[in-house]
């Protein structure tokens, strides 16, 4: 076995200080998310609100692992992004941006946090309105998370992703409502925050990924968005991209002294994680970045929207598969729903019935600490 099979090895949910940096992470993220929901208010900024967001996660995993003899990196793994009513995703905007929340607007709130390249991600779906969520806007959140929960269930070594993505489907069309096409759920591994194994939201020509069989100790980012539109988002305006990553095994010289500068900064600070253009000196970025996309060194995340009037609602949640059982550490409570439907559909009902904990073999219960044949 080489070096780096051996390290590869090592690095995954079998190693308990592995997990540990996982639940740390997700408890970071948790409570930033937790902070940013308790300052959605009418008239708060977005921008002021993603960098609360960003902020608290630097300012926790900061103070984490000051004093190892290795240098851990940690910090955020998605920039915060608070996507509002019909925009989908990915609205992270930049400092001089003036938009501002609105009584009753669906907010969405996106968001990740790393420990040494282990991530924990997040995304939850808040209403700015006192008392239960009614009508559509129920159904959109209702079929988000439901979906959620059936995926947890359906997410469990030996069964495969595209079982997941058939009943997020169906789940939504109980509730009149459509999965948004593009949105992928990703395996995730160190420092790695889109691995190969994928699960589709939408099963249609255009996207095909491998058929894949989840597997004890993976870790995965399930991402659901729901929409009672047509589920097919459009980018609108490229200029609101702000969000990028480094595409590390593309390479380019590149001509513009503005792009040369930004570039070395992105290597320097961001090299392996998604980032915010917000971080970047503002007007060198914004012609600096340009080159870089052209030439595929940046991976953009494009801020896509649904026709106005749709309502989106989007829940993500980061799984640990644990050998017993599936254990969800990123979560956040949602507001009480009145959905305009119900769920009668005895194969959804039978979905939603299934445990998250592997049945123990032989009956007794095991010592805690005690390991899993």
């Amino acid at each position: 076995m080489s070096d780096d099979e051996r390290e590869e090895k090592e690095l995954d949910l079998t190693s308990p200080e592995v997990v540990t940096k996982y639940k740390s992470a997700a408890e970071i993220v948790n409570r930033a998310l937790q902070l940013v929901i308790s300052e959605c208010k009418p008239k708060a900024k977005i921008v002021d609100l993603c960098e609360k967001g960003d902020s608290y996660i630097r300012e926790q995993t900061g103070s984490m692992y000051k004093n190892v003899k290795r240098k851990i990196e940690r910090g955020v793994a998605f920039p915060t992004c608070v996507s509002v009513n019909n925009t989908v995703c990915h609205f992270s905007p930049l400092a001089s941006d003036e938009t501002v929340l609105e009584d009753g607007d669906i907010v969405k709130i996106d968001m990740a946090c790393h420990i040494d390249g282990f991530i924990a991600a997040v995304a939850h779906t808040h209403v700015l309105q006192e008392g239960p969520v009614t009508g559509r806007a129920a159904d959109a959140l209702a079929a988000a998370n439901t979906a959620a929960e059936v995926a947890l269930r359906l997410v469990r070594p030996g069964r495969k992703n595209k079982d997941v993505t058939e009943a997020i489907q169906k789940i939504a069309a109980a509730y009149d409502c459509k999965i948004v096409e593009g949105v992928l759920s990703h395996q995730m591994k160190q420092f790695v925050i889109d691995g190969n194994k994928v699960v589709l939201s939408v099963s249609n020509p255009d996207t095909r990924v491998d058929d894949a069989e989840f597997e004890e100790n993976e870790v995965y980012a399930i991402d659901i968005v729901a929409s009672t539109g047509d589920g097919k988002p459009k980018l609108l305006d490229e200029k609101q991209t702000t969000i990028y990553k480094r595409a590390v095994d593309k390479s380019y010289h590149l001509k513009m002294k503005a792009s040369r500068f930004i570039f070395s900064e992105i290597s320097q600070k961001f090299p392996i994680m998604p980032f915010s253009a917000r971080a970047l000196e503002e007007k060198r970025a914004r012609l600096g970045l340009v080159e870089c996309v052209n030439h595929e060194l940046l991976q953009p995340y494009p801020v896509l929207h649904e026709k106005p009037g749709d309502y989106v609602a989007h829940i993500k949640f980061t799984v640990l598969l644990m050998p017993n059982g599936s254990d969800r550490v990123t979560s956040h409570s949602l507001q009480e729903l009145q959905p305009t439907k119900t769920i009668d559909d005895p194969e959804i009902k039978a979905w939603l019935a299934l445990g998250t904990k592997t049945k123990k073999k032989g009956g007794g219960k095991k010592k805690k600490g005690s390991l899993e044949s």
